[in-house]
């Protein structure tokens, strides 16, 4: 992802994220028509029980793309990955405020740790610390919302980019007549903007799938490659620097993940065990 989005460093971080609307949107139609599952997409539409969580969940699924596309745009693809990190502990914490998850004694470790690793990052970086925040938060309820609506994952991501759909058409009409898209200028920058659907849509129905079938703290676990991946082309692909209290910090924040991971696969072996 932030070698994608980088490549796109001279578009405008708001109208990525609308050509991200509009193509998905393109994408998601198209493997509907071709399931032949377009019919619950219309029925969840005409049900406002189902479409008002999934404008909460397009809501922040919206403010995660635009404060990720600009975070890597602009050089804090490092505060990026941090707030991958961050996502899982969040989901553990919302599980057990929202869903009334039980924590195990080395998941209440973890947490600890890593809190005092974010005060930390609050001391050493607080300029960039909302990027973390806001990434974790947001994709964080995003997988909530997701998680207690009773939709098919492709299905509700269509009516969530359907939803996002209209303001994304009102922003670009508004770029265009004040100074242009950059849709259209040339063939790199247009090819990079309709795969950006494909980069989008792909993760999401994955993501969605997952949350609907795991519970929130093994949800948590199967999120640490990305950021880690992030991480490592922020420091060695793009140059960035990490100051000390911020290498504390991490330090922290991985020793929590390592906590975590670890309690996950004792007790999914531990459950194997029962099951056999």
């Amino acid at each position: 992802m932030p070698i994608f989005f980088r490549l796109l460093h001279h578009v405008d971080p708001i109208e990525i994220v609308t050509q991200r609307i509009l193509w998905s949107l393109l994408l998601i139609v198209t493997l509907l028509a071709a399931r032949r599952t377009l019919g619950p997409l219309l029925v969840t539409l005409r049900d406002r029980r189902l479409v008002l969580p999934l404008a909460g969940s397009a809501l922040m699924i919206a403010i995660n793309w635009l404060t990720y596309v600009w975070a890597v745009n602009d050089g804090h693809v490092v505060a990026a990955s941090l707030g991958y990190f961050l996502n899982p502990l969040v989901n553990v914490a919302l599980g057990v405020m929202v869903l009334k998850e039980k924590l195990r004694r080395p998941q209440l470790m973890a947490i600890g740790v890593a809190a005092v690793g974010v005060a930390i990052l609050a001391a050493a970086a607080l300029t960039t610390l909302w990027i973390s925040l806001t990434l974790a938060f947001s994709f964080a309820f995003y997988g909530l919302l997701r998680k207690v609506t009773p939709v098919a994952p492709m299905t509700g991501l269509g009516v969530e980019t359907l939803l996002l759909t209209p303001p994304a058409i009102a922003y670009l009409i508004w770029e265009a007549s004040h100074g242009g898209v950059s849709f259209g200028q040339d063939a790199a920058t247009t090819a990079l903007l309709v795969t950006s659907g494909a980069v989008t849509t792909v993760p999401l129905v994955l993501f969605a799938m997952a949350a609907q079938r795991l519970p929130m703290a093994t949800l948590g676990i199967l999120q640490y490659l990305a950021p880690m991946l992030q991480f490592f082309c922020g420091i060695m692909l793009f140059g960035e620097k990490l100051s000390h209290g911020q290498m504390l910090s991490f330090g922290l924040i991985w020793i929590a993940l390592i906590l975590f991971a670890t309690d996950g696969v004792r007790m999914a072996r531990r459950n194997r065990a029962a099951a056999a």
